[in-house]
C-alpha cells in the first residue's frame, strides 16, 4: 500500500479507503438481531482484507443505515491504533439533534472516539450556516474534540464548487470528501483551496460515481487500454499529489483486487498516462466535435436562473459521455436521479421544455441555437424510471 499525509492531521492515509455503504444490510437501521450471519459474514471479511492489503482507514456514515452497526462488531477486534475511523454526521438545524445522532454512531461503532469526522452533505449556504455560525454543530465537534471522542473535522459534500470553496476558505475543517475524477473534473478549484488550506482530500466513489466502471462499456474499455477503466481512473486521480486517498466502496473483498494493480503504476503516472488521454479527447472531439468540446459549458446560466430548474449543465455533461464514451447506463442512472435528490444532486430533467422559453436564460452561450436540440435528445435518450438515492431506496 502507498500512503500520503493527509494533511494538517498528519495521518499518513493509505491512498485507497475503504467505504462503508456497499457492504451492510440495510439503508436503514434495524435491530441488530435481524441482520444475518451471511452479510455480516462478508461484511467482517471485507474488512479484514482491507486492513491485510493495508487499506486501514475504514469509512462509513449515519445514513449508511446498518453499516456503523455492523462494523461495531469488528473494528473493536483491531488494535484500535492501527486503524483510521471516519464517520459522518448531517449538520441539523439544532445542533442538540446533532450532538444526539453523534452519540448513536458512536455507540453503534462501539468505539470511544474516531479519528475522522465528516459533517456529511454541506451542499448548500444553508447547511454552512448551520455548521460554522455560533452555537452550531461545529461547535458540538469542538466539544467533543475536548472529550476525546472525535480526532479530526472535516466535511463531505455533493454541492457546487462555490459552496465548497467557500466552506474550505472558513479554515474550520481538516479534510474534506468531494467528486473529482477523469469525467468529472469541476471541483478542481475547490482542490486546490484545500491544497492552500493544507487540508487532506479524500475523492468519494470514483469507480461508481466516476462512470459506473466495474461495468463499463466496451468502448472505453477500448479507450482505456491497456489499463482497465478502474485503474485508469484510479491512476488520473493519483497522479495528483493533491489527490490523498479514494474511496472504494467494496461491496465483498474481492472488490479492492482490480484497484490494488494501481498501486505498481503510480511513479510511471506520466509516461502511462498521457497516450490514453489523447485518445480519450480525440474520441471526445472525433464524436461531438472540437468546437463543442472545448466551448459547451461556456456561458451555461446557473440553476436558479433556467427556467424550470432544468440543469442543463449535468444534462448536456451526460449526453456528451453517453454519445462520447457509450457511457448510457451510467446517463441513465445520473439523469434519473434529476428530480429526486434535492440538494445531493440539483435540478430537474428536459422533459418539460415544450413549456419552457430558454432563449434569455442561454443568451450569453455560443451554442444558444442547438442547446435546446441537445437537451431533447438527451431526455430521448437517457430518460427513463425515476432513480432514488441509494439512502432513499
Amino acid at each position: 500500500m502507498l500512503y500520503r499525509r493527509f494533511g494538517r492531521t498528519e495521518l499518513q492515509m493509505p491512498v485507497f479507503s475503504c467505504g462503508g455503504m456497499r457492504y451492510q444490510f440495510k439503508w436503514q437501521d434495524v435491530p441488530e438481531s435481524e441482520i444475518p450471519t451471511k452479510n455480516q459474514a462478508n461484511l467482517e471479511a471485507t474488512i479484514r482484507k482491507a486492513v491485510e492489503v493495508g487499506i486501514n482507514h475504514i469509512e462509513t456514515a449515519r445514513g449508511y443505515g446498518t453499516s456503523e452497526m455492523q462494523l461495531g462488531r469488528i473494528l473493536p477486534k483491531f488494535p484500535r491504533e492501527k486503524l483510521i475511523v471516519q464517520t459522518k454526521v448531517g449538520p441539523r438545524e439544532d445542533a442538540k439533534e446533532f450532538r444526539e445522532t453523534f452519540d448513536k454512531s458512536l455507540k453503534y461503532l462501539q468505539l470511544d472516539y474516531v479519528d475522522l469526522l465528516g459533517l456529511h452533505g454541506i451542499n448548500t449556504p444553508e447547511s454552512l450556516h448551520y455548521s460554522i455560525r455560533p452555537g452550531g454543530c461545529l461547535d458540538v465537534v469542538r466539544q467533543l474534540q475536548a472529550e476525546g471522542k472525535v480526532r479530526f473535522v472535516g466535511f463531505s459534500t455533493h454541492g457546487p464548487t462555490d459552496v465548497i470553496v467557500q466552506t474550505i476558505n472558513t479554515n474550520q475543517f481538516d479534510y474534506v470528501n468531494l467528486h473529482w475524477y477523469y469525467i468529472n473534473q469541476w471541483n478542481w478549484a475547490a482542490i486546490a483551496a484545500a491544497k492552500r488550506q493544507d487540508m487532506g482530500v479524500f475523492i468519494i466513489s470514483p469507480t461508481e460515481k466516476g462512470g459506473l466502471l466495474h461495468k463499463p462499456s466496451q468502448k472505453l474499455v477500448n479507450l482505456c487500454a491497456p489499463l482497465s477503466p478502474i485503474v485508469f481512473n484510479d491512476l488520473f486521480c493519483l497522479s495528483h499529489s493533491q489527490v490523498h486517498t479514494l474511496s472504494l466502496g467494496a461491496a465483498k473483498p474481492e472488490d479492492f483486487d482490480e484497484h490494488l494493480k494501481t498501486l505498481d503504476l503510480v511513479d510511471r503516472a506520466s509516461e502511462i498516462l498521457p497516450p490514453i488521454l489523447a485518445r480519450l479527447e480525440a474520441e471526445a472531439i472525433a464524436t461531438l466535435g472540437e468546437d463543442w468540446v472545448k466551448t459547451w459549458q461556456d456561458n451555461l446560466p446557473k440553476l436558479e436562473e433556467t427556467p424550470g430548474e432544468i440543469n442543463i449543465r449535468v444534462i448536456l455533461w451526460l449526453w456528451n459521455l453517453a454519445i462520447a464514451y457509450d457511457l448510457v447506463e451510467y446517463g441513465k442512472m445520473r439523469y434519473n436521479l434529476l428530480g429526486n435528490a434535492s440538494d445531493w444532486f440539483p435540478g430537474n430533467k428536459s422533459d418539460g421544455l415544450n413549456k419552457l422559453n430558454l432563449h434569455q436564460c442561454l443568451a450569453a452561450s455560443p451554442h444558444a441555437d442547438k442547446i435546446p436540440r441537445i437537451l431533447q435528445q438527451a431526455h430521448e435518450l437517457l430518460g427513463g424510471e425515476e432513480v432514488k438515492r441509494l439512502s432513499q431506496q
